[in-house]
């Protein structure tokens, strides 16, 4: 196996990382491991191996300030690139400005939105449709459009046993 930065060496040095349930992975020739870093964890950039060469040079110019702190945490710029990571959820506001463009290559969006189980999503849904009938069963009747609001309670009744069967007890 070739070295993914120089592709002339042989590997010898294997990284790997879970980012979003994908394993990403990084092999190194013990020449390309030495320049990066990677045998010394003062100089070691996660962020240039993960986001590809050249990486830590991007977070410089996206990341105006280089001496910028969070005022939570004390993490820098420095602290960033070198471990790949944030100190804390202050961070992302206080870096903002630098972090939108690398988080939209290393995600799918730049708001993090969280995970739900499906039974739950699917109850919410559910719920949100609800709501928006019953706002469409009140615009109906203040219209006086009486076969659509019976059309819109009869919708409403099948959401409402829908949910009851999801609920659990």
């Amino acid at each position: 196996m070739l070295c993914d930065l120089c592709k002339q060496n042989v590997a010898t040095v294997h990284l790997t990382q879970m980012v979003e349930g994908k394993t990403k992975k990084v092999d190194l020739c013990e020449s390309c491991s030495k320049d990066k870093g990677v045998d010394d964890p003062t100089g070691f950039s996660l962020a240039d191996l993960l986001l590809g060469l050249g990486a830590a040079q991007e977070i410089e110019h996206a990341m105006p300030g280089g001496d910028a702190k969070c005022p939570h945490c004390g993490f820098t710029q420095a602290d960033f690139k070198k471990s790949g990571r944030l100190g804390c959820a202050e961070c992302y506001t206080t870096f903002a400005e630098g972090l939108e463009g690398l988080l939209k290559t290393m995600h799918k969006g730049t708001r993090h939105v969280g995970k739900i189980p499906q039974s739950f999503k699917q109850n919410l849904d559910l719920s949100d449709k609800l709501k928006s009938l019953q706002n469409k069963l009140e615009k109906a009747v203040v219209e006086e459009d009486f076969e659509a609001a019976a059309r819109v309670r009869d919708e409403i009744h099948q959401i409402k046993n829908k949910i009851a069967s999801l609920t659990p007890g």
